[in-house]
């Protein structure tokens, strides 16, 4: 199907190598990845050399210097092939690089977007136990003592959690302010008092790791601060608006993956003498499915423009991610149905688009949120 979005040569040359890269490189082991609920290794080293896990970061800062319309592309055309393998590009792209690079100090941002270029995994610890949709509810609390903050809580869903040596961390550090009061801190691993919890078994994106953060008086340098004290809920804001857009890329890449798996399937599949997409019927459910794609393609590439301008994205962004994570269900629904028995197999590729789309409508914002968003901007 021709793409109607446009794309600068630059982009389309980047996009053609992400390509490339995930038939070669992702698709292979897509299989393998999902039986054992895991990324390759050997797979995050070649996004590191593909320079996929710094795409926005400064070229000093040992990143490509590109946009975030690249970072879009990228997780579009890996998601084609393996949604799960996409997220990691994602988060570590929009949700920890994004916000060092923005708020980030210049010693903090010498110090760590070096290593989350270069071969270090990162992740974005915001929602907890009791703070999902209401963001700011945090439990997690934040004690300053001498020249170290000391964390208690517990973080829950993060992605990436597994790998990651690297997160970005919210805590409360004054709770009678209440969100006023949220803090955003660097915290590695190997910080006294820091532990990998539990790892979630999931419905879909199964290779990507999901688990709980346990923060047992851990220590964070005072030097680890991102952004002002008491200001992490605009770093979250603003990260989660990129973010959005990030999840849209990978919701069209899902719906692309399995309308283009259906589409050689019917050619191919015969029923009453004749290929299944010689059928008018179904001539009209991929047509539909085709056409709500390609417009959430176009949200999706239209926000992430908007962000590169300096607009505000906050309308455009929950509107990506709102009307791709449907199109995303409702397309490999459709696209599971048109391989009959088959599609409900593992045999073919059809069920496992089917179940990593739904959670397109629940993380970085479930499609409520979104929608509360959407009407509390129109109607304002």
């Amino acid at each position: 199907m021709p793409a109607l979005t446009t794309f600068s040569d630059e982009e389309v040359l980047f996009r053609d190598a992400v390509r490339s890269f995930a038939e070669e490189e992702v698709r292979p082991r897509s299989a393998a990845m999902e039986r054992a609920g895991k990324i390759d290794p050997a797979l995050i080293a070649k996004y590191f050399e593909m320079g996929l896990m710094g795409i926005e970061v400064e070229e000093k800062y040992g990143g490509a210097g590109g946009s975030l319309t690249m970072v879009a592309l990228a997780v579009e055309e890996i998601s084609k092939v393996d949604a799960a393998a996409a997220i990691m590009v994602d988060v570590q792209n929009t949700l920890v690089n994004f916000p060092i690079s923005k708020y980030g100090t210049e010693e903090q941002k010498t110090k760590y977007l070096g290593r989350l270029t270069s071969g270090t995994i990162g992740a974005y610890a915001l929602s907890e136990p009791g703070s999902g949709s209401d963001a700011f509810g945090l439990a997690t609390r934040a004690e300053k003592q001498g020249d170290k903050w000391i964390l208690t809580g517990r973080k829950l869903w993060i992605t990436n959690g597994a790998e990651a040596e690297i997160f970005v961390v919210f805590a409360n550090a004054n709770p009678s302010a209440g969100y006023k009061g949220i803090t955003a801190f660097i915290v590695e691993k190997g910080f006294a008092g820091f532990s990998v919890g539990k790892k979630e078994d999931k419905l879909g994106i199964r290779a990507s790791s999901t688990t709980e953060l346990i923060l047992d008086g851990c220590e964070v340098p005072d030097a680890n601060v991102l952004g002002p004290v008491g200001q992490g809920y605009k770093v979250a804001i603003e990260t989660l608006n990129e973010g959005r857009i990030g999840i849209g890329a990978q919701m069209i890449g899902v719906a692309q993956g399995a309308l283009g798996a259906a589409t050689s399937y019917l050619k191919e599949r015969k029923q009453f003498g004749k290929p299944l997409a010689e059928f008018q019927g179904i001539q009209f459910q991929v047509a539909q499915a085709a056409t709500e794609t390609e417009a959430a393609r176009l949200m999706v590439y239209n926000a992430a423009r908007m962000k590169e301008e300096g607009q505000d994205i906050a309308l455009a962004g929950a509107m990506a991610k709102l009307f791709s994570s449907q199109v995303a269900e409702r397309t490999t629904s459709v696209a599971l149905e048109l391989f009959g028995g088959y599609g409900y197999t593992k045999d073919y590729p059809a069920e496992k688009f089917y179940r990593d789309a739904k959670i397109g409508t629940i993380y970085e914002g479930t499609s409520n949120m979104q929608l509360s968003t959407i009407g509390k901007i129109v109607l304002r």
